[in-house]
């Protein structure tokens, strides 16, 4: 992760979001030398905020891991079966 004075991170604003998008990941800006905030892809956040519902939602979680347990044992679907199945 790339760490930006505060100072840095106002004269670079504009630029931000293009090399977040290359980057795929956050900033991490300073004050006085303490990390204060990130600064990140819109979708990068949205990604994060997703997983971080998923993993405060019990049943959802115990969902995934069930799902990670069926695969790892064999019984997974191919992705092409599924659409196929999902379309009737």
């Amino acid at each position: 992760m790339t760490k930006l004075a505060i100072s840095e991170a106002r004269k670079e604003l504009n630029t931000l979001p293009k090399r977040l998008e290359k980057e795929h990941d956050a900033i991490e800006v300073t004050q006085n030398g303490k990390s204060v905030m990130a600064i990140m892809d819109w979708d990068f956040f949205e990604t994060v905020m997703e997983s971080l519902e998923i993993l405060s939602d019990d049943k959802l979680l115990a969902q995934v891991k069930l799902g990670v347990k069926e695969i790892e044992a064999g019984k997974g679907i191919a992705w092409e079966k599924a659409k196929k199945e999902l379309r009737h």
